[in-house]
Order: structure tokens, then C-alpha cells, then sequence
């Protein structure tokens, strides 16, 4: 059998095949394995394709052969992702509002790459990113690889923090830039968020990464390892809402026993719950930032939920209601 021009890639193109063409659900023949091949050019005998499937298997690709009736069959088993696995980082990259459209669309077509064409197929019937709120920040996978940069050097950063105005244009917050000492980023309400310290107002503050501009990495060490490293943020967000900041204070409320999962799932199942006065009732106590979020979440919850003490807090939230109403008169 004369040989083809792409012989010394034949190792390659058959692992291509077998990657793109095979899964649990879909098989090769033999003889269909050196059709395909042919079309790259290649050529290939029975024997050879048995020591290059074992070659296969000790590169840690899980070629796997089933006889099925008179016929043999060829597919790869345990690939690097399963399509579950697959289908899950695919809704994380449509829902993330800090990942731009375009990008949202590069990375779920390098996804598709690690998965056999007939599971790809699945995942592109998936792909609808066209007109949900995303960023607009192209850049923010560089600002993100800046920041990390800084955190494994021990470095604080300078940059720009902007804000929308009535032109609907990115400004800067105020004049001059920010100068702080990173230590983490999170996600948090479909935003991607800076955590660092600014050592002046000796405080943890939160910045939008999309919101950053002109980012550079400073000569300075960073400063706030012990603040940040007493920081419980697991405990920080359940009492925050968004990533809006208040007072911490332990708060009272009552609620409808229908809406213990709504409760479970801001504060956690270590909430404390007792029974209440009113039937079908129940209230806990928990801490919380008070802001206008927390009473937006409150207000949400219509009269299903009711703040009992303390009662400087039950006060300015009537208050707030009351100025609500105003408005509309």
C-alpha cells in the first residue's frame, strides 16, 4: 500500500478523529478510522492502527474497543471534561455579566474544541449571549491578569475608577487615581470584584474590575494582610446584599414559614429559627450591613416578611416607606 504525504502525522490525525468523531454514544469501524484518515492524507493498515491505538492509550487518550456483533468498534471514553462538566462552564460564561458578548462566544467555541462533534452540537444549541447585559470592558481579562500579577509580586496598584454619567460615557469617579493593595477577586452578584485594602481609610473596599482603567503596578508593598486575612468574606456576604456595605447589626425578623428557603439561602442553615407569636410564623436573628439593599430584599418579600427589632432600624425602614409613597401621590 503506498503511503500517503502526512504519514509521520498519523499518530496525530488518528487521536483528532477519535477526540472529534467519538464518545460514549458514537462509534468508528475500523475500516471507517482509515477512510477518515485518508482524507488527511494518510494511510494506514489494520496492524498499524492497533499499535497506534495502544500508543494512544499510554499518551492517556482512553481509546476504548467493543465488539458488537461481527464488528469492532472504536470511541474515547473519559475525555478531560464530561459534557455535563461542559454544559455547566458554558451557562457560567452566558450568565457572567463581566465577560464581554465577544468573548462569551471565543470561549464557548474553544469549549466545543474539548468535546466530540455530535456533544459540540449540544453546546452550541446552548450558545444565545446575543442581547443579555454584559460588560463592555474588552480589556478586563488583562486587568484581571494585572491584578493577579500584583498580588504574586506583593505589590500595591494605581488606577482609574469610572462611572456612568447622563451621556451614558465612563468617567472617573473622582480626579486622580486610586492607589490601594489587592488581595483577592471575587464574584459576586454576576460582577467580578477587586477586593483590596486601602491603607489611608484603613478599611477592605470592593471595586467593579470592569470598572477599572489604566491599571499599573506600583514599586510599593502591599499593605492589610492581617485585616484581609482576619476577613471572614463567606460571613460578609451573607449579611450584605449585593456588595454594598452598612452598619453590622443584629437584626430580628419575622417570617412566613413558606419562606424559610428564601431565609435559608441569604443567611445559611446555621440560622437560628424560633417559633413566633403569629401562627404560621417563625423569626430568627441574624446580622446584617443595613443599607437601601437590605431593605430593597425586604421590600421584595412584600408582607411575608416583617423587621421586628431593633427598633431604629423597623423605624427607618417605615421611614423609607413612607417616602416612597410620597412620590407617587
Amino acid at each position: 500500500m503506498p503511503k500517503g504525504t502526512n504519514q509521520k502525522l498519523k499518530l496525530y490525525y488518528l487521536a483528532k478523529i477519535l477526540v472529534q468523531k467519538t464518545d460514549d454514544t458514537h462509534y468508528l469501524t475500523m475500516p471507517e478510522i482509515r477512510k477518515l484518515l485518508e482524507e488527511y492524507d494518510v494511510t494506514a493498515d489494520r496492524k498499524s492502527l492497533y499499535d497506534d491505538m495502544e500508543a494512544l492509550r499510554v499518551l492517556g487518550i482512553d481509546v476504548i474497543g467493543e465488539q458488537r456483533g461481527r464488528n469492532y468498534y472504536y470511541h474515547v471514553g473519559g475525555k478531560h471534561f464530561e459534557l455535563a462538566e461542559l454544559k455547566l462552564l458554558v451557562d457560567a460564561i452566558q450568565s457572567s455579566k463581566f465577560i464581554t458578548e465577544r468573548k462569551s462566544s471565543d470561549l464557548i467555541k474553544k469549549l466545543t474544541a474539548l468535546a466530540s462533534e455530535h456533544e459540540a452540537a449540544q453546546l452550541k444549541r446552548q450558545v444565545v449571549v446575543q442581547g443579555r447585559v454584559k460588560t463592555m470592558n474588552e480589556s478586563i481579562y488583562y486587568l484581571v491578569d494585572e491584578i493577579h500579577t500584583a498580588m504574586m509580586s506583593n505589590k500595591r496598584i494605581t488606577f482609574e475608577y469610572l462611572t456612568w454619567n447622563l451621556e451614558k460615557k465612563m468617567v472617573p469617579r473622582k480626579e486622580g487615581l486610586y492607589e490601594e493593595s489587592p488581595w483577592a477577586l471575587t464574584w459576586d452578584d454576576e460582577n467580578y470584584y477587586l477586593i483590596s485594602y486601602d491603607t489611608p481609610q484603613q478599611k477592605i473596599k470592593f471595586f467593579r474590575v470592569d470598572k477599572i482603567r489604566n491599571i499599573t503596578i506600583t514599586d510599593k508593598r502591599r499593605e492589610g494582610r492581617e485585616e484581609f486575612e482576619q476577613y471572614d468574606m463567606a460571613a460578609w456576604a451573607r449579611m450584605n446584599f449585593g456588595m454594598f456595605g452598612g452598619k453590622e447589626t443584629m437584626v430580628k425578623i419575622a417570617f412566613n414559614n413558606s419562606f424559610v428557603g428564601i431565609m435559608i439561602d441569604r443567611f445559611g442553615k446555621d440560622m437560628p429559627i424560633r417559633p413566633s407569636k403569629k401562627d404560621g410564623w417563625s423569626e430568627t436573628t441574624v446580622e446584617v450591613a443595613i443599607s437601601d439593599q437590605f431593605f430593597g430584599w425586604i421590600f421584595s418579600l412584600a408582607t411575608n416578611v416583617e423587621i421586628l427589632e431593633p427598633a431604629d432600624v423597623r423605624q427607618r425602614y417605615k421611614t423609607e416607606i413612607a417616602n416612597l409613597i410620597s412620590m407617587y401621590k
